[in-house]
């Protein structure tokens, strides 16, 4: 029972510091765009209406309320799944979001396994010989990932894979004729299109997913070998580490069981960062490749002077973050056993 007890505690703590933070992010998200330099009403009833028109759209809109009602009802509407009204689409912002979404999520998914895939092998790899060539080697790549502009980077790889040598396909999401073929059940044309069996369009979306998602695969492989190498370091000075090697255990075990075991927890952490800075920081990549995801939705929002669809963009953005972040935590709990103390 006491278990039990502490388990309901835990839980709800859990909740009500989730509830507390998406509350923090509502706020910030309202206040925001109450102090941008522009006027939603004009957005939408342009500049050459009429005093009239211009006061009568504003109360439409409910900005002639004080602040504090327009902070309750903006928050109520979230919480009934109400994001707006796109003045860009004409459609509700929570119906092109869910569009728009799974175009990222598919986006970042397949950069963040790259940049696992090849980023934790490296960054051990660097520990283990560190001052080696191999060491100066990883660092200086890691370190382009971290000076390169990634919109330059997508120019110069587009430049070269596919106007230069045609190995990849170009800017969008996959060729206009295979635009629409796959019926559409989670978004994710990879997924959609293998369900469906339409294994033409299959490869044809995955032969323009495979340069962004490797650019932005570089990116957080660059990040997360840096902070592997790091952990590593640490954990290779530690004195368990010397007795195992004066014991004869196997120089890969001493690396791969006795020294990476511990890092997995803070590793978590910074894979889980590097996640959800994909999904919020592919603005530029889906801008140079056309890719239909939130990223370029949110930047066609900015420069129309659409606000209900930056604020509802920011709105999902933010709760990625909290998602991940809570998803952590709960991974923190499971391969730490002091953590739940």
């Amino acid at each position: 029972m006491r278990r039990l007890g502490r388990g309901a505690g835990a839980l709800g703590g859990f909740v009500v510091v989730t509830a507390l933070t998406f509350l923090g992010l509502l706020a910030i998200t309202f206040f925001i765009g109450r102090v941008v330099p522009i006027d939603p009403v004009l957005a939408v009833v342009g500049d050459r209406a009429s005093q009239a028109q211009y006061d009568t759209a504003r109360a439409a809109m409910g900005l002639d309320r004080p602040l504090a009602v327009q902070f309750l009802s903006y928050v109520g509407e979230v919480l009934r799944g109400d994001l707006g009204h796109s003045i860009t689409t004409n459609r509700p912002v929570a119906d092109d979001l869910a569009r728009v979404f799974p175009a990222t999520l598919e986006l970042a998914t397949l950069g963040i396994l790259i940049g696992v895939v090849l980023g934790v092998p490296m960054g051990v790899w660097a520990a283990a010989r560190q001052g080696s060539w191999i060491d100066q080697a990883i660092r200086v790549f890691a370190l382009l990932g971290y000076s390169i502009p990634a919109f330059w980077l997508g120019l110069v790889g587009l430049a070269i894979f596919y106007a230069g040598l045609g190995w990849v396909a170009g800017p969008g999401r996959v060729d206009i004729y295979y635009d629409g073929l796959v019926p559409v059940h989670t978004g994710l044309l990879l997924v959609d299109s293998a369900i469906a069996g339409n294994w033409t369009v299959f490869f044809n979306a995955l032969d323009h997913l495979a340069l962004p998602a490797t650019i932005l695969g570089f990116f957080s492989l660059a990040y997360i070998a840096r902070m592997t190498r790091s952990f590593m370091l640490d954990q290779l000075g530690q004195e368990y580490i010397t007795t195992a090697r004066v014991k004869g255990v196997p120089e890969w075990r001493v690396i791969w069981v006795h020294a990476f075991k511990p890092i997995r927890v803070p590793l978590i952490t910074v894979i889980g960062l590097s996640y959800a800075g994909l999904l919020e920081g592919s603005v530029m990549i889906e801008t140079v490749f056309s890719w239909p995801g939130i990223g370029n939705y949110l930047t066609q929002a900015l420069l129309n002077a659409d606000m209900s669809a930056v604020l509802g963009a920011t709105l999902v953005i933010g709760s990625v973050f909290i998602l991940i972040n809570k998803l952590s935590d709960v991974l923190y709990r499971v391969l730490d056993p002091r953590s739940r103390q």
